[in-house]
């Protein structure tokens, strides 16, 4: 499959697994991290926050890409309605792997896209994902590698994280980062691509 475009796309992120995820689509496009502070934002509830957050990221960069397609998103982990941010300390990202042993949690995704007319379009998406009733000894030997400290919720679903997920419902790469089905879908409907 190959798409075609007339835009010139910047991803307005830092997250390799982002621009890997992005890069499958075959099209050019500048990367441009947001110097924002995501912890500003404040919201009535979690749609709305990731939501927020993805604009704020996005408008950031916008500002600095007057003529270019800017694309970004941010994603967040949440259990019983409560964020579970990345972890900063062992002890955290033990708690987070704790709380989401043996439960179900969601993962959302917020995507923003703001054309160089200025319009912006949003869409949340959202994938629930069950954890296994991992060990203690598991958790901590998973929090000792590292892998936890940059991702929401302490894990990582494309890395060796994903030993502690016994499945999901919804898109895989919704929990990576970046629900691409829907971005394609919602960029053909912008004609922003082209089949």
């Amino acid at each position: 499959m190959k798409f075609s475009t007339i835009e010139q796309f910047v991803l307005a992120s830092a997250s390799p697994r982002r621009k890997e995820l992005l890069s499958m689509l075959g099209i050019p496009f500048d990367i441009v991290t947001s110097n924002v502070e995501e912890t500003s934002v404040r919201a009535d509830s979690v749609q709305e926050y990731v939501r927020e957050v993805a604009l704020l990221k996005t408008r950031d960069v916008a500002v600095n890409c007057p003529t270019k397609t800017v694309i970004g998103a941010d994603t967040i982990v949440v259990f019983n309605n409560k964020l579970l941010h990345k972890p900063k300390s062992h002890e955290e990202a033990i708690s987070h792997l704790k709380t989401l042993a043996n439960n179900r949690h969601q993962v959302m995704t917020a995507v923003a896209i703001i054309q160089p007319n200025g319009s912006e379009t949003t869409f949340v998406e959202e994938t629930t994902v069950v954890f296994k009733d991992v060990s203690a000894a598991l958790i901590e030997a998973y929090v000792h590698s590292g892998d936890p400290f940059d991702k929401a919720g302490g894990y990582g679903i494309q890395t060796i994280g994903a030993l502690l997920v016994d499945r999901i419902e919804g898109d895989y790469n919704n929990v990576v980062g970046l629900p691409l089905a829907t971005l394609v879908e919602t960029l053909l409907t912008l004609h922003l691509l082209k089949l």
